[in-house]
């Protein structure tokens, strides 16, 4: 019943009565997949009424549309069909109370909402009050601020609810307790980024300081274009501890006992894993989303011998299995022996299809056909591009015919500066790299190696190079990369000027360049393939310069 019953406004501060079981139901949906994603939700209640009897079972935050639905909204009729969906849930909330993710309508104002479901019946509906507009988030375009909290009672007892930034904030959290609530439900949609988990932790743990409550703790998990939902859901008692941790990056259904006592977990608590672990994770489970949800074959990459290549390979292979993988060696004059037998090592130790294509008649021929238009002109980088551009059309030609998505290889750095083809390295339908500075890069391939060496030694030590001339070496065009990505840390994900990165120490005239580099090449990442974010400021929907400026 929209509105909810009075009573459920009314909640008085009371000695817990009874003890709860709570679900916390970590799960993956696909944005829009109403019917299937309805399914999944069954499925969950049904594992914690017969698997572990629980009294409550708590979904994330727009977990029945998937999230971000973005101007899925706005079509006519999809808020309502997702009402259908939430009714014909709410008539199987009879042996378990739900709450559960979704967006309401009320006339022409769209609410991101919490329902709770028992007794067959829709009971009380909660909307989100704190809508982030920051970063990647987007809510004030699509939805309207709540203003009343939401307390329910479940066998006797009150527990507050709340969505998502509502806990980031002191209100609503206190203004709930105040009216009563014992328990605090809070349901997201919360996407990962390298040291978030650390960061939701410390939200929660400030927020049972203030209020003395505690708090439950349900994020969504998987890969949604640009964006990953990393899960770790967890519940924490009202003295700021930690009782329970769910997964990263897997669904799962966690149990936690809410008692007189506190909180106590039924499932154990899982293992936080370091930076690193999870960074690969990400990477993993948003190659393997895009390329699954999207209906693709497998994946299809251009194999370099080089660093940017082989992590992309493992990370492919990490998320789809090898068989789904296919990869090309496609070398020109200037490929040297090593990069051949580094990529064929490679792909044999990753068990995956692997071939040779020669780019060298392709080239020849698109130079002949230039001849006459390229005539009195000095070499330069048109002759390198057009053999990136060869390359781009190869594999396009298998994706097409195979239907297996082709993974752009380039690297964050790479990305800010430019040093990239447009139409040729970069050309792919998604770009697992693209919020991976080449540090982290170089990271990333020693965690691979850790018990064994899966990527041979030999491309991490060698010195970068896009092979398109004689000897040419990244460095040529670039400050080495330990410099340059400290510079664009700065730049870009902490927005200092020229003027204060210079004043740290950096040589000016590096500074400057970088700079005019990164301003210079907004034109390319904007027909970039899309790519996971990873850092606090990923290219994209996150970062949106003009491309006609003057800084």
């Amino acid at each position: 019943m929209p509105g909810g019953s009075p009573r459920y406004f009314e909640a008085k501060k009371q000695t817990m009565p009874n003890s709860i079981k709570i679900a916390l139901a970590q799960i993956n949906p696909l944005v829009g997949d109403l019917e299937n994603n309805s399914r999944k939700i069954e499925q969950y209640i049904d594992s914690a009424v017969y698997d572990y009897q629980a009294d409550l079972i708590v979904f994330p935050e727009l977990a029945l549309t998937g999230y971000p639905p973005e101007d899925l909204l706005f079509r006519e009729g999809f808020v309502l069909q997702a009402a259908g969906y939430l009714q014909e849930l709410a008539e199987q909330a009879v042996e378990i109370s739900v709450l559960l993710g979704y967006p309401r309508q009320v006339e022409n104002n769209i609410y991101n909402s919490a329902a709770y479901l028992t007794g067959g019946a829709i009971q009380h509906i909660y909307d989100k009050q704190v809508l982030p507009n920051y970063g990647v988030f987007d809510e004030k375009r699509y939805f309207e601020p709540g203003a009343k909290n939401g307390i329910v009672q479940v066998k006797g007892n009150n527990i507050g609810i709340s969505i998502c930034e509502d806990i980031w904030q002191p209100e609503p959290v206190s203004s709930t307790v105040a009216a009563g609530a014992e328990l605090i439900l809070n349901i997201n949609a919360s996407p990962y980024h390298i040291g978030k988990p650390g960061e939701r932790k410390a939200a929660l743990l400030q927020r049972c300081e203030e209020s003395r409550v505690p708090i439950v703790y349900v994020n969504l998990v998987g890969g949604q274009d640009e964006l990953v939902f990393d899960g770790h859901s967890m519940a924490v008692n009202k003295t700021g501890d930690v009782v329970y941790q769910a997964p990263g990056f897997v669904e799962s259904l966690g149990v936690v006992e809410f008692s007189a006592k506190g909180i106590e977990p039924v499932i154990p608590v899982a293992t936080q894993e370091e930076d690193i672990a999870e960074v690969y994770r990400a990477l993993s489970l948003a190659v393997k989303d895009y390329v699954s949800k999207n209906g693709f074959q497998g994946v299809v990459l251009g194999l370099s011998g080089g660093i940017d290549s082989a992590l992309t390979l493992a990370v492919a292979v990490e998320a789809l299995g090898a068989e789904q993988v296919e990869a090309v060696m496609m070398p020109s004059r200037y490929t040297s022996k090593i990069s051949l037998e580094d990529a064929a090592k490679l792909a044999e130790n990753l068990g995956v299809h692997y071939q040779e294509i020669s780019i060298e008649p392709a080239l020849q021929s698109f130079l002949g056909s230039l001849q006459s238009s390229l005539q009195g002109y000095a070499p330069d980088t048109t002759e390198e591009n057009i053999q990136a551009r060869c390359r781009g059309v190869i594999l396009m030609a298998i994706s097409n015919k195979k239907r297996r998505l082709v993974l752009a290889t380039g690297n964050k750095s790479e990305m800010a500066v430019g040093y990239a083809t447009l139409y040729g390295d970069m050309a792919g339908g998604f770009a697992p790299l693209k919020d991976v500075s080449k540090t982290w890069v170089y990271r990333l391939c020693e965690y691979i190696n850790r018990n064994k060496e899966i990527i041979p030694r030999r491309i991490i030590e060698r010195p970068p190079s896009a092979e398109l001339a004689p000897d040419q070496k990244d460095e040529d065009s670039l400050p080495p990369y330990a410099v340059l990505d400290e510079i664009l840390e700065l730049y870009l994900e902490q927005e200092k000027s020229v003027e204060s990165i210079i004043s740290i120490g950096f040589d000016a005239d590096v500074v400057l360049e970088v700079v005019r580099k990164v301003n210079l090449n907004e034109y390319k990442r904007r027909q970039a393939a899309p790519g996971v974010k990873i850092t606090k400021r990923a290219f994209g929907r996150e970062r949106r310069y003009p491309i006609t400026c003057r800084l």
